[in-house]
C-alpha cells in the first residue's frame, strides 16, 4: 500500500479522479450521505486549490483510503456545515489548527466489494494525515466524526478528545473531535486547549 499526499496541483489528475470516485462510493453509496456528485465523483465547496489530500492506493492504483486537510483560517466543513457540534463554542480559526475531513479506509475483497475496515490500516492512514498536517504547522486537527471513532483512536494510541457532545444528524451519531498532532503538552500549550484524554468510539467520517 502506498500513501501519497498533495494539493490539486501536486497530484496527478487520474489520482484526483480516483479519490473523488472513492469518496462517492464510501460516503454516498455506502453511508448514504446526501452529497453532491458530478461525473461519478463526490466533491464540495471545500475542495479548493489550498486543500490537501491524502490517498492510499494499491499496486494497481485502486484507492483504498483517503483524507482531506483544510486550514481553519479558510472556510471548512465543521464551521460552515456542522457548527452545532461545537455546542456553542466559536469555531477555531488558527494556522495551528487544521480540519480533517472526508476520512475513510477500506479493504477490497477478492470480488472487489468493500470489506470491514481494518483498524491497523485506518490508524496508519490517520497517522499519515497527522504527519502531513504537522508539516503544514498544525498542532491540532479537528474533525466531524462518528461516535465509533473514539475507540479506534484510543486503541491506536492517538491523543484525542471531544470538542462537544454527540448529536444525531441525518441519522448518524456525530461529534466534533480534537486530535493532537504534536506532543500533548506542547500542543495543548500552543493551542490553548486543556488536553483531556477521552475514555469514551471513525472508521469513515463524513467529516
Amino acid at each position: 500500500m502506498q500513501m501519497v499526499s498533495g494539493s490539486q496541483k501536486g497530484l496527478p489528475e487520474p489520482l484526483l479522479r480516483a479519490i473523488g470516485q472513492y469518496r462517492r462510493q464510501i460516503f454516498v453509496e455506502q453511508l448514504g450521505w446526501p452529497l453532491t456528485c458530478h461525473d461519478g465523483m463526490e466533491a464540495d465547496q471545500f475542495d479548493r486549490p489550498d486543500t490537501l489530500y491524502i490517498a492510499a492506493h494499491n499496486e494497481q492504483g485502486a484507492v483504498q483510503g483517503c483524507a482531506r486537510l483544510l486550514p481553519t483560517t479558510s472556510p471548512y466543513l465543521l464551521a460552515d456545515v456542522f457548527p452545532e457540534l461545537l455546542d456553542g463554542a466559536i469555531p477555531p480559526c488558527s494556522p495551528a489548527i487544521w480540519e480533517l475531513s472526508r476520512f475513510a479506509a477500506s479493504s477490497p475483497s477478492a470480488q472487489g466489494a468493500l470489506r470491514q475496515f481494518s483498524a491497523s490500516f485506518t490508524v496508519q492512514l490517520l497517522r499519515t494525515a497527522i504527519t502531513c498536517a504537522r508539516e503544514q504547522g498544525a498542532e491540532w486537527l479537528i474533525s466531524v466524526s462518528p461516535a465509533g471513532i473514539e475507540r479506534l483512536l484510543r486503541h491506536g494510541g492517538v491523543p484525542a478528545m471531544r470538542a462537544g457532545p454527540v448529536r444525531q444528524i441525518n441519522g448518524h451519531q456525530l461529534f466534533a473531535c480534537w486530535i493532537a498532532c504534536q506532543h500533548r503538552a506542547t500542543a495543548s500549550a500552543a493551542a490553548g486547549i486543556p488536553f483531556v484524554a477521552s475514555d469514551a468510539g471513525m472508521i469513515a467520517a463524513e467529516s
